[in-house]
Order: C-alpha cells, then structure tokens, then sequence
C-alpha cells in the first residue's frame, strides 16, 4: 500500500468570516476574500483518496493492473435496450433515460463508464482524472482539488473550477430531492480558488465518510452550455451538455437507437487512469420494445453484445447456428460484487403493509424452490442478505464487535435481534407451486392480524374492507419474470389476498414508481460494501417520504443509528461491525421479499471481442474490453453481421 505525502502548509484561518450559503454561491465565487490569520496546518497532499488513507496504486503507476495498455483502438460494440426512453437526461423526474446519457461527462476523481468501479479490483479507492492531485487535513474538513488545465471539454473549452462549482450547485438547486437536501447539510461551502483549483468545505459536527468522494464524482458540467442553450437539470430533454469525456453523442433517435463515437481529440486519452480503456470508437444502444424482439435481433446480428438475464433462455435459448458455428461466445464469467438487493418491495406507507404480520403473510406466497427449479433451470441461488456473500454480511446471532455495538443502542434494538439468528428466508416446496405448509403459517398470521376469511374466501378486516394489494409490474419486463410474479400473485390470491397485478408500460411505471403509487413492487436497492452517505438516501428516515432511493419508504430509528455508527466508525473493524448489524437490521426491518440472485455474469457476443481476466468490481465490456479487426472481418464476410 503506497500512503498519500503528506506534508506541513500554510492555510488561511477562516474563522470569523461569513458562511456563504449555497444559493447565493455563483456570486460568492467572484468575492475577494479579506486577508485572514494564516495558520500552520499538516496536510495530506495526494493523487488519489481513500477514508483510511491506504492506496494501491502510487503516484507515478502506469495503468490499472487489470486493463491491457496495448489494447487496439478500434470497432463498434453494440448493446440493446427494451423499453422506452425519452430523455437525454438522467437527473430529471420526468423523462426515462439510458446510462449511455452519462457516458459522456467525467468528474474529478474517475469513475468507470456510467458510474462503474475504477479501479475495478479494488474498492473505495479514488484515483485522480479531471484532478491531478488532491489536498485535505487529516480532519477531513474541507478539501482542494488541483484540476488539470490540460482538460477540455469536447467542443475545446477548457473544463475550470467554475465549472465544477456550477455543477455541484446545479445539482443542488435542480436535482433530486433526496439529494439536494443530504449534500447541502454536509457541505455547506465551495469556494474557486482559480481556475484551476477549487476547494469544499465540510459541515461541522457530521462524519467525513463519503464526503470527499462526494464532491470528487460529481459530473462536470459545461458552465457556458448552460448559460448558451437556457436548459435545466430538472427537465427532460433529448440534447445532452457537453461534456470532457472519450465519447460524444453521435446521433440520437428515442425510439430507435443511440450511438456514441469516440472523440478523435479527447484530452486525458494518455493518462495512466485511462490507458487500456476507451478502446471501441463506437458504442451503440438499440431500443426494442420487448426482450422477444431483442433476442431475436441479436441472432440477426443487428447488435452484439448480451447480458442475458432470462435463466430459460441462457439454458436453452442459445442454441443456434450461430452458436454452434462458434460465431457467438456464450460465457459465465466471474462477479465479485454482492448482488443487487432486488425483491418485492412493500410500500410502508400503505395502511396494511404498516403491520409486520400481514408482510410475512404475503412472502409466504412466495415460492423460490418451485420457481428456481420450474422457471429457471436450477440456476439461481436465493439472496438473503443486502451485502450477499461478503464480510459484511450478518450471519446467526450477533457476536463480539456486532454485538457490544447493538447492546450500546439500548431499547432501539428489538431483544430478539440479540438472541435470535437473523432473518432468512423461509424454505418452501419445490415438488408444487402452492406450499400448502407455508399457506397454513401465512394464514394464520393474517387471522392474527384481524384479516379473516369470510364465505367467499376473501380476506377482510372487522369494517368489512378487503385484503387488496396493487402489485406494480413493468411489462417490459421479459416472460420468465413476469411468470414468476404471476405465480406469486396466483399463491397470494388462494389465501384470500386481493393482489391486483398491474402490467403497466415503462413510461408509466417510472412514473407511478416515483410518485409512490403501490403496495408492492419489483425493483431493488443498492448493495453496499462500506460506509458512505448513501446509506442515508437509500435507508434513512430524514428523507423516506420522498427518496427515489428508498422505494419502500423505510424510516426505522435503529437502522438511523447503525448508519450513524458505521460513518462514525474510525476502524475498518469498526466500519464492519457497523454494516454487519445494519444487514441485521434491515432484514428483521423487512421492506422486502428477496428473490434470487446469480453469482456470474452471462454474457453472450459475437466473437470478435477479447477481454482480460475480469476485476471484481466491473464486468467492463464498454470499459476495458477491445475490438479484434481480424475475427470481425470473418464474421462479415460469412454473413453472422449485418
């Protein structure tokens, strides 16, 4: 591990001096500050950034250990999309965008295409792209970036602090709710200090996790863009910003495709941080309307690379003369992340999901062995956890560290969280569909819970109202899964439970999802492998009402506090502890019913890509994977493209 320098600097002593505030900032970046008392103070100077201040990579490394430096530049590599879309911008209510709308914008710590991990064998570590260095006190109170005057945005301009501090003020001001609100209580000040140079400074009174990697992946956005053009982060549009990165939009048709080509005059194209990535000149997205229609025009070959998601089709949907010919790759390949938490979400702020007991009732409909044996060959295993197969995930009953950490919260920690294992799911039948056995649990709870069934089987409370249930559902959605709800709703409803299975389009979906409008959901939440602020948007209770990041609405005093003590945490072994019982925590919470979950990636593309040995972190095949002439030429000239 290569520590960051750190070294003694005279620092301005601000005390005494107002505070500007956010709203005001864009005419607080043209002050004069007043000469101040000038303080000796030991700051840590460095290329890249980690909380506990450990890196891999030092100051003068040549390219991230996994990528190929010598990798041809070159090719096209296509995707597909199902669905609709009808935005260029991914940062507005309105509108459904694609992650190829952010393909083109950098920040100044990097980040691997779309928001993806670099380094990608390596996690929580930052690395320098729009800034060459970085300066903050062992304190983390503020922090400056030192940019790289060489930057440029794709129509030449120079990329500036101005334009950052624009950026990070546009988000506040026009972006997410949710946000908005958590950055502006912990970052209260920007101040340019040139062009070229900006530095944050940090709320009082609040954890350092994720703050500096806050303020370094934000997007830099052209200042001047949006001054010229009028436009707005809140609103959806289909012209994108410019931006500094290797790509720029080539031509954009909603309905049809995307395409992106690489920029001839990208700036950072030599950067240690860049060598052996960036290697297709073209990136495409075809947008089909259902998953039918876009395996069909992947045997076509109207596009080429699959990440395929339908276990029925990876188990027998790959058995064409393409494949056979060997001129389609159908690989596994391996995944280090922890799966993405996906699941039927409860809406907690529905009257009837507010009662734990009718919750459990209603998972009990669901049947993971029939399902996984049945629908999808036997290759899914089921999750149970939000941190799935990591050192953070709770197992048993809490122990040593976990433990004294739950203890010191007193009466917000429920006795049975102490004493019993933690939440799993429950084991059904995988001889048939409708476990009788769990039936018989799931109904008696909702008798307990004052549902009974009257004479016509359904279930209704002592007013008289019936057990109902709308289900949200994307019908874009490819078949297995929707069978597998389907099935779902078919068990819930032999109990007596009114579910409503409500296909709607994606337009609509995205719409209904953000304006809270169900009681069950499928979607997901975001795993996570170490502190950060995110934890906050996505799980606590200040912003649950309102938070896209949180579409159960969870607002729970105990997950507050573990939140807290894992940004509080000043250990690694504190830091686990912390996440440990906060895995703990959300599952006895249950905001979810957790499916399954796939251990590799499935991909499948025609053979005329190569990759090296995949990192961790990132699959990478719009990263770090590259174009081979050769086996595309042989491809074209048998006719397997068009």
């Amino acid at each position: 591990m290569t520590p960051p320098q750190a070294r003694t600097v005279a620092q301005p002593s601000w005390r005494g001096l107002k505070t500007v505030g956010l709203g005001v900032l864009l005419l607080a970046l043209s002050w004069v500050w007043p000469s101040a008392v000038v303080a000796e103070e030991e700051t840590i100077v460095s290329h890249g950034y980690s909380f506990y201040g450990d890196l891999s990579y030092p100051e003068d490394y040549e390219h991230f250990s996994y990528v190929n430096p010598n990798a041809p530049k070159g090719g096209e590599l296509s995707i597909a999309f199902v669905g609709t879309l009808d935005s260029m911008n991914p940062y507005a209510r309105q509108g459904r965008a694609h992650a190829f709308s952010v393909f083109m914008y950098e920040s100044l710590l990097g980040e691997g295409a779309a928001g993806t991990a670099a380094p990608a064998d390596i996690y929580g570590e930052y690395y320098g792209l729009l800034a060459e260095r970085l300066e903050y006190p062992p304190s983390k109170d503020w922090v400056i970036f030192y940019m790289r005057p060489e930057a440029r945005f794709s129509d030449g301009t120079p990329v500036t602090a101005h334009d950052i501090a624009f950026s990070h003020n546009l988000l506040l001001d026009q972006g997410f709710k949710s946000y908005a609100d958590s950055v502006r209580r912990a970052i209260p000040k920007v101040e340019v200090l040139d062009d070229h140079t900006i530095k944050f400074y940090f709320a009082e009174g609040i954890s350092r996790r994720s703050l500096i990697e806050q303020v370094g992946t934000v997007p830099a956005w052209s200042r001047k863009w949006y001054e010229d053009t009028g436009a707005r982060l809140d609103e959806s549009r289909l012209e994108a910003p410019t931006g500094s990165g290797p790509y720029m939009v080539e031509s954009v048709d909603i309905s049809r495709r995307i395409v992106l080509k690489r920029n001839p005059d990208y700036w950072g194209k030599d950067l240690p941080f860049n060598r052996g990535r960036h290697n297709f000149d073209r990136l495409r997205l075809e947008i089909f309307g259902d998953d039918t229609a876009a395996f069909e025009a992947f045997k076509a070959g109207e596009y080429t690379f699959r990440a395929e998601a339908d276990p029925k089709r990876w188990a027998t949907g790959y058995d064409f003369p393409k494949t056979r010919a060997g001129q389609v790759v159908q690989k596994e390949l391996p995944n280090g992340n922890p799966p993405v938490p996906t699941g039927i979400i409860f809406n907690l702020a529905s009257p009837v999901l507010q009662d734990k007991r009718v919750r459990e009732a209603v998972a009990l409909a669901y049947n993971f062995e029939w399902t996984n044996e049945s629908l999808q060959y036997g290759l899914y295993n089921q999750r149970v956890s939000f941190t799935q197969g990591s050192p953070l995930m709770a197992e048993g009953t809490p122990t040593g560290a976990e433990l004294e950490l739950l203890q010191s919260l007193g009466d917000l920690v429920p006795p049975k969280m102490l004493t019993e294992d933690v939440r799993i799911p429950h084991a059904s039948s995988a001889d048939r569909l409708f476990d009788r056995r769990q039936a018989r649990v799931a109904m008696a709870l909702l008798d307990e819970a004052g549902w009974t069934v009257d004479d016509d089987g359904v279930r209704r409370n002592s007013d008289g109202t019936a057990l109902t249930l709308n289900f949200l559902f994307n019908s874009a959605a490819g078949a297995t899964l929707t069978a597998a709800m389907e099935n779902f709703v078919s068990n819930a409803q032999k109990m007596g439970i009114n579910v409503a299975f409500e296909k709607v389009d994606p337009s609509q979906y995205t719409a209904r999802e953000r304006d809270r409008d169900y009681d069950l959901l499928y979607d997901s939440y975001a795993s996570f492998l170490a502190a950060g602020t995110g934890l906050t948007q996505r799980f606590g209770s200040e912003d649950a009402a309102f938070s896209l990041f949180n579409p159960a609405g969870l607002a729970s005093p105990l997950v507050d506090a573990l939140i807290d003590a894992a940004l509080d945490a000043e250990t690694r072994e504190e830091e686990t502890a912390a996440l440990m019982a906060l895995d703990r925590a959300l599952r006895y919470e249950f905001i979810m019913i957790p499916l399954w979950y796939n251990p590799s990636h499935w991909v499948a593309y025609y053979d005329q890509y190569e990759h090296p040995e995949i990192p961790p972190y990132n699959l990478g095949y719009l990263d770090f994977w590259w174009y081979n002439e050769d086996k595309a030429d042989a491809l074209r000239d048998a006719g397997a493209l068009r």
